[in-house]
């Protein structure tokens, strides 16, 4: 018999792909780029959004200001360090959110407080209560976090958790953040915690994968009392990433039989999240990842395939359909007209202007010609690949002359603000010369860090969509191109980086100090 959860059993998701997430090494999300994720993570049902860390700059801000504004539906975050500048810039970046939240922290295991703050227990509480009482006079919503709490002390978390409590904080939340905890242990604290705390309060967990554990502690967690787990889409973080909301949702809805516990996520949206944090965040998601990895439903021994011929429930404990996986489908060919286009584009969950229809049915057109048969994910990666920068350069046309004992050649021709213009190159290979080719026209060489190419379906006429990560001085971008043919597709990429890069877009590369 399944289990009905009560209403206790509802777990919130905190969602940090905006914040922990963007702190994976090399992701670089612009303003545009983290309000179109913003506006899926609301389709996808999440509570909370933590849309980033307000005070690490005036980009950072206006970002979270920008999501704060526009996205409807989940309550909106603000990261903040128990101080006051970061506090305030926090009320100022949240206050037009129809339900905004302050998220402060400050570290409270021993190594922490004697080598990072060089504070005594008592002065961390103290700091801790006021900038909870700061934080409660913004805004309602507050939610304090002890960084590194699962090397804390057992009996200073509760101390310190009860002093934020009644200086106003709603939410309480308990960080693995250097992911060193087990399971066992963390349901242990949990259960510890919430005996220790009033029983209003949201107890949360938070995370991290460094010993692959972090979806297992974080549903230990929700064994042990939590109520709101924080996590990131495709797992993305820190050093080893966070626990993956994908796998603990599936996980919750899958097993709710064990668990009994729900939450409000809209599952069907799970797949299309996916693509889209691992496109605009240049990480892709590994083949043989849970629930959203391209081989999660893939079938290849003999035995398996005819099991699942007679009965899909022989090997699969859930179907791709409940988290939106229809790539297979065949949706058109090359005589379907703008009509039939424009649907197929709807039934996708696609909201697409009519300016946007006509430059996507022209690109659309051109792949059918060279492809014949355009699948669901053919649709997706046309649609995803659009350009959210100015586009200052585009690409008109290339050829490339190679073969072996030859060097490399290419020509590239440009619409530049000047007009068309037009550069010969060489190269290593016939990726390299056309990047040395646009490099010319452009006058901008950016470094290139690192290069991933993959196939958006199956079959030798597939999509190439290819990934670049490049350094511009001390600033970190990322472009992505969608093409059958893998010279065009990176040079698309390069170009978007280099389109990036004349509009003072990018993140620095420094280090960002807000772990949690």
């Amino acid at each position: 018999m399944t289990q009905q959860p009560a209403d206790g059993q509802r777990i919130r998701i905190f969602d940090t792909t905006l914040r922990d997430g963007e702190q994976s090494p090399g992701v670089a999300l612009n303003h545009t780029q983290k309000l179109e994720i913003a506006h899926q993570l609301a389709r996808l049902g999440v509570d909370v959004i933590e849309a980033g860390f307000p005070i690490a700059s005036p980009g950072d801000l206006e970002g979270v200001s920008r999501i704060a504004r526009e996205v409807r539906g989940p309550v909106i975050a603000g990261l903040a360090r128990a101080n006051r500048a970061d506090i305030e810039a926090a009320a100022k970046a949240v206050e037009l959110a129809d339900k905004p939240r302050i998220h402060t922290f400050i570290a409270t295991s021993p190594i922490h407080m004697a080598k990072k703050l060089q504070l005594e227990p008592d002065a961390v509480i103290e700091r801790a209560v006021e900038a909870v009482r700061l934080a409660r006079s913004f805004v309602d919503d507050v939610e304090f976090s002890a960084e590194d709490a699962t090397r804390s002390d057992r009996a200073f978390l509760a101390r310190i958790f009860r002093a934020a409590v009644e200086a106003g904080a709603t939410t309480i939340n308990v960080p693995d953040t250097v992911g060193y905890t087990t399971p066992e242990e963390i349901r242990d604290l949990f259960a510890y915690l919430r005996a220790e705390l009033p029983g209003h309060v949201i107890l949360s967990a938070h995370c991290h994968d460094d010993l692959g554990m972090a979806v297992a502690n974080s549903i230990a967690a929700a064994e042990g009392g939590a109520r709101q787990i924080e996590c990131t889409v495709n797992g993305i973080g820190e050093r080893a990433g966070n626990a993956a909301l994908e796998e603990i949702v599936m996980a919750f809805h899958t097993r709710r039989d064990h668990y009994g516990f729900e939450t409000g996520i809209r599952t069907r949206e799970i797949y299309r999240s996916s693509r889209m944090v691992s496109r605009l965040s240049g990480m892709p998601v590994q083949p043989n990842k849970g629930v959203v990895g391209d081989n999660a439903f893939a079938h290849e021994s003999g035995i398996h395939q005819d099991g699942v011929i007679k009965a899909r429930e022989t090997y699969e404990i859930m179907n791709a359909e409940l988290v939106g996986r229809e790539a297979a489908v065949l949706v058109m060919g090359k005589h379907s007209g703008r009509a039939a286009f424009r649907k197929a584009l709807t039934d996708l969950g696609y909201t697409v202007d009519e300016e946007r229809v006509k430059h996507l049915f022209a690109r659309f057109k051109d792949m059918a010609d060279r492809k014949g048969q355009i699948y669901a994910d053919d649709l997706r990666a046309l649609v995803e690949s659009r350009s959210d920068v100015p586009q200052t350069f585009t690409l008109e046309g290339f050829q490339i002359t190679s073969g072996m004992n030859m060097t490399p050649v290419a020509f590239v021709r440009l619409q530049t603000p000047d007009g068309s213009a037009e550069a010969t190159a060489h190269g290593d290979g016939p990726v390299e010369a056309a990047f040395q080719a646009i490099n010319r026209i452009t006058g901008i060489t950016p470094v290139l860090e690192s290069y991933r190419i993959q196939a958006v379906t199956g079959g030798g006429d597939a999509l190439g969509e290819v990934s670049i990560g490049a350094r511009y001085g001390e600033t970190t971008l990322h472009g992505t191109g969608v093409a059958t043919d893998v010279v065009e597709a990176s040079a698309r990429a390069w170009l978007r980086v280099i389109n990036q890069v004349v509009a003072g877009m990018g993140k620095s590369r420094q280090v960002s100090q807000t772990t949690v």
